[in-house]
Parts: structure tokens; C-alpha cells; sequence
């Protein structure tokens, strides 16, 4: 089970402190910064004393110019806004998703149980050694956090790509968390919801059912993504001069089917066909 929190364009030092604190608090080690206003933040004096003895997950932090570059292995988005997106994903509460996560899970592996093993057929659909290579090397899930800048919060094109945008229920009338509480917050539910800690001694949860199979990831589904829009432009149903909101909504419906890789074989075989009948 991989989980990371990927913080984007942070502008505050300190910040980025309190952050690594309440993620080993809750047992989470995996940070990555997206173009933060210092590159030399996890070096930073305020940065070092908000981890308050933290060291170890800034240490392994990583800092890289584009989301694309934070998202690798991640298979679940996860966008905070206070907010709602006009086309874009579903929002609820933290601990409203991940009950509704688990519970989709458990049912689809109970589903995959009465299933015939479909492997077999899958792999005479593949043609080369490359789209072998992509099945193979699709890891279990990945939860990902996303977190904007303090000042202006998340783009729209980024939380378009999550699965659903997290909004923390608060006082209606003084809704202001900061970073670090929002992250803590965040933790703590997803802490409890893959089953808290074995003891007081450990941060190794308890394993939870259901969060095992194996999900296209970010990459994957962006990727066949920027096929499907060419290849409607290819056809006359995109235009790009105009495109409106069609790919963000083609991007959450396929965020809602929880594609598999072989899914996402088939529907770039799909945009290929596309694509050449358009030529015709």
C-alpha cells in the first residue's frame, strides 16, 4: 500500500515542516513537493524546527518541477478543496470517502472472487512486448493527497485528474485551516481507515482487505487520456479550438470505472481504431 502526500507550489517553509510532523505522526514517511518556492526548502532552518525531530521523512522527500512527475504509482487521487469544481469530481468529507473507498473495495475483490480468470484472454489481446512490459509493472494501489498553494489552493486542471476533492467540515462562519492541520486531519482518517496502529510500540497498521488490486495508475490513465483527445479530434467529435469541459468529464468517468491496465490497453486499442477509421 503506498500513500504520499504531494504538496504543489507550497510557498512557506514552515509548512512544509509541520507537514513532514503530522505525516509520521500518523506512520506516512512518502512527501513529494511540486516546484516550491525555495528549491532549497527541505534544508531550511524554519522548515527543520516546524518537523520538530521529523528529519527522516524530509530527508526523503522529493522535490520536482510538474505533477505528472509526483503522481508515478499512485492509483487514487485525492484533491483538497474547500470548493466544489464545476465538472470535476465528487466532494466529500475524508472520513465520508475512505468509508465508501473501503466498502467498494471489499465488494469489487468479493466480485473478483466469483469471477473466471480472465489473464489468459487479456494477454492474446497484447501485441508487443511493450504493452506486456506496462501490465507488469502495475503496482498495488497508491493513495495520493494533493495539496495547492496556500495562497490560491489547487488549480482546476489538477483537481479535474483526482477521484474525488476532500473538503474538511468546519465552522461555516471561520473555515481556515492551515497546511499542516489539513494534512494532520487528512492522516489521522486515513490512518484509521486502513486500521490504526498494532500497538503502541509500532506504526505498521493492521493490513486491510480490499486495497490490493491492481489499478492503472496516474501515468497510465493520462497518458490514454491524451490518446482518447486526439483521437476524437481525429473524428470530428473534439474540436480543439473549442474542446468545453469534455475531457474533464471523460477523465472522471474513467476515474469513477477504476481502470485496470488491461482496461487501458483496450481503450487505447479503442482510440487507435478510432483514429484510422477516421482516415477513411
Amino acid at each position: 500500500m503506498l500513500t504520499r502526500f504531494i504538496l504543489i507550489n507550497t510557498s512557506h517553509a514552515g509548512n512544509v515542516g509541520a507537514a513532514a510532523r503530522a505525516m509520521k505522526t500518523m506512520g506516512f514517511t512518502d512527501m513529494v513537493l511540486v516546484a516550491p518556492r525555495w528549491a532549497n526548502v527541505l534544508r531550511r532552518e524554519e522548515t527543520i524546527q516546524r518537523a520538530s525531530g521529523a528529519l527522516d521523512v524530509l530527508n526523503n522527500a522529493r522535490i520536482v518541477e510538474t505533477l505528472d512527475e509526483a503522481l508515478d504509482g499512485m492509483t487514487h487521487l485525492c484533491a483538497t478543496a474547500m470548493t466544489p469544481r464545476d465538472f470535476g469530481p465528487p466532494t466529500r468529507s475524508p472520513r465520508e470517502h475512505f468509508e465508501l473507498l473501503l466498502k467498494d473495495e471489499l465488494f469489487r475483490q468479493q466480485i473478483r472472487r466469483l469471477e473466471p480468470d480472465l489473464s489468459p484472454k487479456m494477454g492474446e489481446l497484447m501485441n508487443s512486448e511493450a504493452e506486456n512490459a506496462v501490465l507488469a509493472s502495475s503496482g498495488s494501489f497508491g493513495m495520493g493527497f494533493l495539496f495547492g498553494s496556500e495562497r490560491f489552493g489547487m488549480a482546476n486542471d489538477d483537481v479535474y485528474r483526482c477521484n474525488v476533492a476532500l473538503s474538511i467540515p468546519t465552522n461555516p462562519k471561520f473555515g481556515s485551516l492551515n497546511l499542516g492541520a489539513a494534512i494532520q486531519l487528512i492522516a489521522y482518517e486515513w490512518r484509521m481507515t486502513l486500521g490504526g496502529f498494532v500497538d503502541e510500540d509500532t506504526v505498521h497498521p493492521e493490513p486491510v482487505e480490499g486495497f490490493n488490486r491492481q489499478l492503472a495508475d496516474a501515468a497510465q490513465v493520462t497518458g490514454m487520456l491524451q490518446h482518447w483527445e486526439k483521437s476524437l479530434a481525429d473524428i470530428g467529435f473534439l474540436d480543439p479550438a473549442a474542446p468545453k469541459k469534455l475531457m474533464p468529464r471523460l477523465n472522471q468517468l474513467f476515474n469513477r470505472a477504476a481502470l485496470s491496465p488491461e482496461e487501458i490497453h483496450i481503450l487505447r486499442g479503442i482510440a487507435k481504431a478510432m483514429t484510422e477509421a477516421g482516415r477513411k
